[in-house]
């Protein structure tokens, strides 16, 4: 029993160092579907120098077909930000369109005065974080100035960019806020606000590209 024991947790640490952001492992990006154009244009606007940029999205800007489902473009998108936590998935229907979330914070909430002071986690596709005492901004300012957002990768250099993205990175990305759909009816569906909380808040971006500006 105690050789069986070893071996089956030897392998099951070696399954979840397989799919640690350790890994040299870079998951797949979701495939165009049959008959479909791999495209992902980038959002009008220009890159701000912190924080977020939305757009609207182009009327003849047509759906993303892909093999899981089909992602439509609600909102252009550009952000830069600095990398608060980083969290992969490999199950689940989610994990089909998007193998990575990014907890990502801006303004006050990339200051290390702010985030020295804060607990920062995440678990099943969420964001969480504490503090002891006081905050070290007002609540409002925490929530209104970070977010947790699911990174769809458009293509395989914006897939193999983001495995190598680590917590306290800065980093910019240009894509578009999407919600995807099946046939069968599942939707998932990226918030619009910056100012939420809770279900429904996080963003679901379609990344066309992302850059890692200052690396830690």
């Amino acid at each position: 029993m105690g050789r069986k024991l070893a071996l089956a947790l030897l392998l099951a640490g070696a399954i979840g160092w397989w799919f640690s952001p350790l890994s040299p492992r870079t998951p797949d990006p979701p495939a165009p579907a049959s008959g479909a154009p791999a495209s992902c244009p980038m959002p009008p606007g220009t890159d701000p120098a912190d924080g977020p940029l939305q757009t609207a999205a182009p009327a003849q800007l047509a759906p993303f077909r892909l093999e899981p489902g089909t992602l439509v473009p609600l909102a252009g998108f550009r952000l830069s930000a600095r990398v608060l936590s980083r969290e992969d998935y490999s199950t689940g229907r989610e994990a089909r369109f998007s193998p990575t979330d990014l907890a990502l914070g801006w303004g006050p909430m990339g200051e290390d005065a702010v985030l020295s002071r804060l607990r920062i986690r995440q678990s099943a596709r969420w964001y969480h974080y504490r503090w002891s005492g006081d905050p070290p901004i007002p609540r409002r300012e925490i929530a209104r100035n970070s977010a947790n957002m699911h990174m769809i990768p458009a293509d395989a250099a914006v897939a193999r960019t983001l495995r190598r993205v680590r917590a306290d990175d800065r980093v910019r990305i240009r894509g578009w806020l999407v919600q995807a759909e099946a046939a069968d009816g599942w939707r998932w569906r990226s918030s619009l606000s910056r100012e939420d909380t809770g279900n429904g808040a996080c963003e679901l971006v379609y990344v066309c590209a992302i850059e890692i500006v200052a690396a830690q």
